[in-house]
């Protein structure tokens, strides 16, 4: 049977959404309940697959990554080969963030994070455009970012 999320479940999920590098007795303090079933809770969120993993999110233009860029991608075929092709070429490229299958007037939509225009084109000239089965390319590239957020709406959950 699958493992059911609670109320209490949900709190904690918010809470590691907005900081990950909470501590137990931080989370129990706020929930008013004692460390050991928060820490029992956590590691079942884990284990059931509702917390993937933690990590830092880094501040891209403070680390010289300056450009983002969304790139539309279409592809010649679209038989289960090509497209697990695609994809296993796609995460051999360390520009690529994001990787998305889509529907719509592309197969995927790629997302990127590079130094610059040049760092972009050299991508594509070296890697992206390298790929067989490559059809249509159509790129976006971000002027400014309104809003950028990693965490999930957990309102409507219960």
């Amino acid at each position: 049977m699958a493992y059911q999320l609670d109320k209490v479940d949900i709190q904690i999920l918010k809470m590691l959404q907005k900081d990950s590098n909470r501590t137990t007795k931080s989370i129990a303090a706020q929930l008013d309940m004692s460390t050991s079933p928060i820490f029992e809770r956590i590691k079942k969120l884990e284990k059931e697959g509702y917390i993937k993993k933690y990590v830092a999110v880094l501040d891209n233009k403070k680390i010289g990554l300056k450009l983002t860029v969304f790139i539309g991608i279409t592809l010649q075929g679209h038989t289960r080969s090509y497209l697990e092709k695609f994809v296993k070429e796609i995460n051999n490229f360390p520009e690529v963030v994001e990787c998305h299958r889509v529907s719509g007037n592309f197969d995927y939509l790629l997302k990127l994070i590079v130094e610059d225009i040049e760092a972009y084109e050299t991508f594509i000239i070296t890697k992206l455009t390298l790929l067989p089965y490559l059809g249509n390319v159509q790129s976006l590239i971000t002027l400014s970012t309104g809003k950028e957020t990693n965490e999930i709406d957990l309102s409507s959950v219960l």
